[in-house]
């Protein structure tokens, strides 16, 4: 990967519904490589995928929570049976596999905090394997899916 797939990806991150042309001319190339570029890095893993960000709150997800998960043991199948079945739980928007503990950090969007709680009750306490679970409520996105940086 060079620098002008970087700058395309770059680009893309920050509007991700460019046509061809306007990627092209923001990267200063001509049409067709840049649609090899964009072809190669698609085809490479490089990117994953196009989707629109919505703002939660426009869709009723008002509350959001930081879940901080440490599982009784961590045996291979513990983590594969929590994986899949936090994996299933929509209202968790992101899941992160920690070094020491906790173990997890889920970030998870409710209605309110009701929802949450009820949420946490019946699907979050019952996930395979959890000891514990502790959370804490965001007051605030400071920096939210931002652009990943050039280098």
């Amino acid at each position: 990967m060079d620098a002008l797939d970087r700058k395309i990806l770059t680009e893309l991150q920050l509007d991700g519904r460019l046509t061809i042309t306007e990627l092209a001319a923001r990267v200063q190339l001509s049409v067709s490589p840049c649609h090899r570029r964009l072809r190669d890095l698609e085809r490479e893993g490089a990117i994953r995928g196009y989707r629109a960000v919505v703002d939660p709150a426009a869709v009723g997800l008002n509350f959001e929570a930081l879940v901080f998960v440490t599982l009784r043991w961590e045996t291979p199948d513990t983590v594969t049976a929590f994986e899949d079945a936090v994996a299933a739980v929509p209202h968790v928007l992101q899941a992160q596999r920690l070094f020491g503990e906790p173990d997890y950090l889920l970030r998870v969007a409710t209605t309110d905090l009701t929802a949450f709680q009820q949420l946490y009750d019946q699907r979050l306490a019952r996930l395979p394997g959890v000891q514990r679970l502790t959370s804490t409520l965001v007051m605030k996105n400071v920096i939210d899916d931002r652009p990943l940086p050039e280098s």
